[in-house]
């Protein structure tokens, strides 16, 4: 968990995916199309992505990409980040972040 901390710490918004996941896309599209420029991590591409994956798990995100964090705050996955949408509070998130 140390790791994702770290890469986690002094982003503003960071985005774990994986390249070849539908919903990864759509919550990159989704996140930049409100002018953010988040910090995205492919774990199918990056070293040790699959330990990352792990700890990502062991946060308690199922499943384990998309994971967003926002000002270095879990976020979650997909249903949290829509939710959120659906309710308005994201971008307000995104703008303090």
């Amino acid at each position: 968990m140390e790791m994702v901390t770290g890469m986690v710490a002094d982003r503003p918004v960071v985005i774990f995916s994986r390249t070849t996941c539908c919903m990864s896309h759509t919550i990159k599209t989704l996140i930049s199309g409100f002018g953010a420029n988040p910090t995205v991590y492919e774990l199918d591409e990056v070293p040790y992505g699959g330990q990352i994956e792990r700890a990502l798990q062991q946060m308690g995100c199922k499943p384990s990409v998309p994971v967003v964090f926002i000002g270095q705050q879990l976020i979650g996955g997909p249903n949290q980040v829509m939710s959120l949408q659906v309710k308005n509070q994201l971008v307000p998130l995104l703008i303090r972040a």
